[in-house]
């Protein structure tokens, strides 16, 4: 039972799982290894979770290789009944879970909630979507021919879910997957992994065959090398860094794997002087700030038209200041960051901000709670040429710069190796259209922060990643499209 750093056990003491879970079974390394997990808010040791072995690894492949063509198989209405059950017992547990990721992630409880609500929509999404691919008939082009497209699972996937959404990124890959009718093998990050372990509890209940859904924690090098050099694992779907997507890129290379990569981000938010003020202050506190700004959607770099820019500034600094910090249990605005490079980073970019020019506005030191809390911080006058304008900050840090001409910011706002999203406010629909149109973005946000969910395809363009989770192109990522062209002679 889960009691170290708890101000209560969870409910369902067996939802705290330290094993990982490969054909059924919860299995732990030979040598007893594990790892660590500290809650970031405390520094307390949470517990500890097995470190397999490569060669356990890939036992998990041979396991949903196995299951896969009795799976693909199944009638897609029975695929459904499984991710609906998996649905349900998520919400039944959603206090107990969101709890749990409160320990390991430092969220705010009411964000984890959010995360935990979030997460099984994912689910409930591709229980329906399970049943709807169909054979596409396809006028002929041919004579005496018939013309079918046929969609067909692609096989095994790996899936690598990062610690700031530990339990939504799982359930967003392994649902599309599972609906596709593919079997799955998921390593969860080292510092969040008893969300992904809840849920696979839970997908035990739920009734998937052995060797379906594979969970399995360890040195991340020591998991994920044997799957991208495994030819049976026919797609791979990563959330993470744009520098770890790369090595995965290449180390998939010589199996050629259908990628999908949702990798870094540097959202601009772009606010013109026709905005309304008092939202867009708003809608640009959440933008920067939600998950303590360990975020890929986090703003990033916040023009503000010059007309508005001292007013714009003044706002956004008070509702700074107003932000609560402190441990997750206690629902603050602001959590502890992961680790203490974060921290570290948070401090790297504002003295190089402020040796460019930058003014700190509010915020910019560590809060006295603990070592991984940071004060809620805001920069005005920042150059482009600062640090925290070029790289992803994935913390509460927020910089502002004034800009002058639409064309001008469309032209900073591009000048990224990064687009993942852009967030725009303006009243003026002709410049919601060009703005849209122009910024290099995979999503666009006008007027407003929340634009996620199960119906809608996420993804970026240029280094932001390859490939689109949820809707129903996230299923199709995991399917071929089989031609048959067939004469009846």
């Amino acid at each position: 039972m889960l009691t170290l750093a708890a101000p209560r056990p969870l409910k369902d003491a067996s939802l705290f799982r330290t094993l990982s879970l490969i054909a059924g079974q919860w299995v732990a390394a030979p040598d007893g290894a594990s790892i660590a997990v500290h809650d970031p808010a405390s520094g307390a040791r949470l517990g500890e979770v097995a470190a397999l072995s490569a060669t356990q690894s890939a036992q998990a492949v041979d396991a949903a290789h196995e299951a896969f063509a009795d799976w693909a198989a199944r009638l897609p209405q029975e695929r459904a009944a499984i991710l609906r059950r998996w649905f349900g017992l998520i919400l039944d547990h959603r206090e107990d879970l969101a709890h749990l990721m409160v320990l390991e992630q430092g969220k705010p409880l009411s964000e984890a909630r959010g995360e935990i609500d979030y997460a099984a929509s994912f689910v409930e999404f591709y229980a329906e979507e399970a049943k709807r691919p169909n054979i596409e008939s396809v006028t002929s082009h041919l004579p005496r021919a018939e013309v079918e497209l046929w969609l067909e699972p692609v096989g095994v996937v790996a899936l690598i879910t990062p610690w700031n959404f530990p339990s939504a990124m799982l359930t967003r890959k392994a649902a599309a997957a599972l609906a596709a009718g593919c079997t799955v093998v998921a390593h969860p990050s080292g510092e969040t992994p008893f969300s992904a372990l809840a849920l696979a509890e839970l997908a035990q209940r739920a009734g998937f065959p052995a060797g379906v859904f594979n969970v399995v924690t360890g040195d991340p090098a020591t998991i994920v090398t044997p799957w991208t050099r495994d030819a049976r694992v026919r797609a791979l779907s990563f959330t993470g860094s744009t520098e770890i997507g790369r090595l995965l890129y290449r180390q998939s290379a010589d199996t050629v794997k259908r990628l999908v990569l949702e990798l870094g981000g540097h959202a601009p938010v772009i606010v013109f002087a026709d905005a309304r003020m008092d939202r867009a202050v708003a809608e640009t506190l959440k933008a920067k700030f939600a998950t303590s700004g360990q975020d890929c959607l986090g703003a990033n770099r916040i023009y503000v038209e010059r007309p508005v820019y001292d007013a714009f500034c003044e706002a956004f600094s008070a509702a700074t200041r107003a932000l609560t910090v402190g441990p997750g249990l206690s629902d603050p605005d602001i959590g502890p960051l992961m680790n203490a490079r974060a921290v570290a980073k948070q401090e790297a970019h504002i003295a190089d901000a402020l040796a460019r020019g930058a003014r700190l506005l509010v915020g910019g030191a560590r809060d006295p709670q603990g070592p991984l809390f940071f004060q809620p911080t805001v920069l005005a006058d920042v150059p482009d040429s600062a640090a925290i304008m070029r790289e992803e900050t994935f913390g509460p840090v927020a910089p502002i710069t004034p800009f002058d001409t639409e064309a001008e910011v469309i032209a900073r706002a591009n000048a990224s190796d990064y687009g993942l999203i852009a967030y725009l406010h303006t009243q003026d629909p002709r410049r919601i259209f060009r703005m849209t149109r122009a910024l290099q973005a995979g999503m666009v946000a006008v007027n407003r922060t929340r634009v996620t969910g199960a119906p809608i395809p996420f993804g970026g363009t240029k280094q932001s990643g390859l490939g689109r989770e949820g809707a129903r192109r996230g299923m199709e990522e995991f399917m071929d499209i089989k031609y048959v062209c067939r004469d009846w002679a």
